[in-house]
């Protein structure tokens, strides 16, 4: 049996800084004469190949990140990361890793990571470590101006860093600011926020962890309220998450590890995106652990959700069945539409197999169901889990469509819900029928159709969109004209205009034939 403690996932930063998915395999460590060193080294498990082969370097910094995280950088805007799938693997891999560099393996760094120059390195390398004054309510301001005189110096901040981490500052911290708040102490909410924006810009994985715990996560976002740009007039982070934003389980969720997974990512994503003011350009490139821990959060909550079989079959049952009520529809869809969002994190061959068990699961004939209800909420969240499919893997849907032609009556095909929900907006801003004419437009788009020796799905596609769909786009418009002008007293509304647009775009791309240029014909021209 293979062994799972050394199954791993290689990533490296893109220029984008997002983690791109090099593949899965299994991680080992031993000596590689042409690198003259000790290496680690990653075999795909599909065949065998080399998708990483990195010398430890005895002066590079690795960290070890969320148990089951180790990431370095090999050279400039060069990082890597092995995502293990155990953390017993990841502590092994560490232990050598620690031994080649002569670390101590309970630290989660091993070098510190420093950019200054010679001089100045030297200096703050012959000083002391960093000494935090006492943790005391007399003592915040001078404290607030350690932190922001450390930040602009990296080997200051990573001394900084190891002093909060080692004096467990944070939890003393957060008791200071339950006080200053039960106190109504201004000036000492106004220094905490200054000092616990200053600790997020430390770009520490162990702090980190610490601050989004359970216990201290919320402690953490209240100290953030109290921007003293603000004054006397907080912002209220703590009662939206509280009262407004509550995560509810639409599905129990057996899993109490996925459950605090789940309310653990919301809430940090939701620091990052609303709490955290926005950040200079400076200091983007010092939160990049943060979008690191959300973005593998994300990863993780995914493929729980996905092995969770019985899960996904007891939401799809729900989201379909007669008896359920139009709120708990409401909460089914758009959770299903969140879990579609955080797929987005994965990369195209994740992204890929997370589809695929959607569509075993029967995700289009539910999405079927649900677009043919009256609730304009629930069919608006429908549509934006069906542009998800449509766009990562338009083939599915053609086929599913093709598929159900055989069996069901023109008027209710998935395919036509949309065309008549698009024929049918109301909205003057025409977003709904936009949003709906660009997933038409992918789905008869040649460009992205196969063709195989055994198959060609562009002519069997556009045969069945012109013999099943094409009536029923074109009817609004063949009702409006005759003889090729619009009919008296009939006013041109931008609607027309663009499904005009649409309507003559799908034409052009039709299998040519007889009854194409018959309807092309009958068409009016630009309006």
């Amino acid at each position: 049996m293979t062994d799972t403690r050394r199954r791993v996932k290689v990533y490296t930063l893109n220029e984008d800084r997002q983690w791109d998915d090099r593949g899965t395999g299994h991680v080992s460590s031993g000596y590689v004469e042409r690198l003259k060193g000790m290496s680690l080294l990653v075999r795909a498990e599909s065949d065998g190949s080399i998708l990483l082969e990195s010398k430890i370097n005895p002066n590079t910094a690795y960290q070890k990140q969320q148990d089951t995280l180790i990431v370095w950088s090999e050279a400039e805007n060069y990082d890597l990361a092995l995502s293990f799938q155990e953390k017993a693997g990841c502590d092994e891999i560490w232990e050598k890793i620690c031994q080649v560099q002569g670390k101590d393996p309970s630290v989660d760094i091993t070098q510190e990571l420093v950019d200054e120059s010679e001089e100045e390195r030297f200096d703050d390398m012959s000083s002391p470590g960093l000494e935090l004054p006492p943790c005391e309510l007399g003592r915040l301001e001078e404290l607030a101006e350690l932190v922001a005189s450390s930040l602009p110096s990296p080997l200051r901040r990573e001394k900084l860093a190891l002093a909060v981490e080692n004096e467990g500052y944070i939890r003393k911290l957060l008791e200071l600011f339950r006080q200053c708040e039960d106190l109504e102490n201004a000036d000492g909410l106004h220094h905490l926020y200054e000092i616990v924006k200053g600790i997020f810009l430390l770009n520490r994985t162990a702090l980190f962890e610490v601050m989004f715990s359970e216990e201290c996560i919320m402690d953490v976002i209240g100290c953030l309220e109290h921007d003293p740009v603000l004054g006397a007039a907080p912002r209220r982070h703590r009662d939206f998450l509280t009262k407004t934003a509550r995560f509810k389980e639409v599905i129990p969720i057996g899993d109490p590890e996925l459950r605090a997974k789940i309310h653990q990512t919301y809430r940090v994503q939701y620091i990052q995106d609303m709490v955290l003011p926005t950040p200079s350009v400076f200091e983007e490139n010092m939160l990049s652990t943060l979008h690191s821990f959300i973005f593998f959060n994300k990863v993780e909550i995914v493929g729980m959700l996905q092995d969770d079989e019985k899960f996904l079959t007891d939401l799809f049952a729900q989201l379909t069945d007669e008896a359920t009520d139009d709120d708990k529809r409401y909460e089914l869809v758009n959770f299903l539409k969140e879990f579609c969002a955080f797929s987005q994190t994965l990369q195209p061959q994740n992204r890929e197999a997370f589809f695929k068990t959607l569509s075993n699961m029967g995700i289009l004939p539910a999405l079927e169901v649900v677009l043919g209800m009256d609730d304009v909420q629930v069919r608006g969240a429908a549509t934006d889990i069906f542009s998800y499919l449509v766009e990562y893997n338009p083939s599915m849907v053609r086929e599913f469509v093709m598929q159900e032609s055989q069996q069901n009556d023109d008027d209710i095909l998935l395919i036509n819900l949309i065309i008549e929900h698009m024929i049918c907006d109301t909205d003057p801003e025409l977003g709904g029928a936009v949003q709906l004419m660009g997933l038409l437009r992918t789905l008869v788009d040649p460009e992205n159709m196969l063709a195989t020796a055994n198959k060609t799905e562009k002519t069997e596609f556009l045969s069945f969109f012109y013999k099943h769909c094409m009536h029923i786009l074109s009817a609004p418009l063949l009702a409006n004209t005759t003889d090729d002008k619009l009919s008296k007293g009939e006013s041109i509304n931008p609607l027309c205009v663009c499904k005009d647009d649409i309507i003559l775009t799908f034409i052009r791309r039709l299998t040519p034939g007889p009854g194409a240029h018959r309807l092309a014909a009958r068409l009016p021209g630009p309006l």
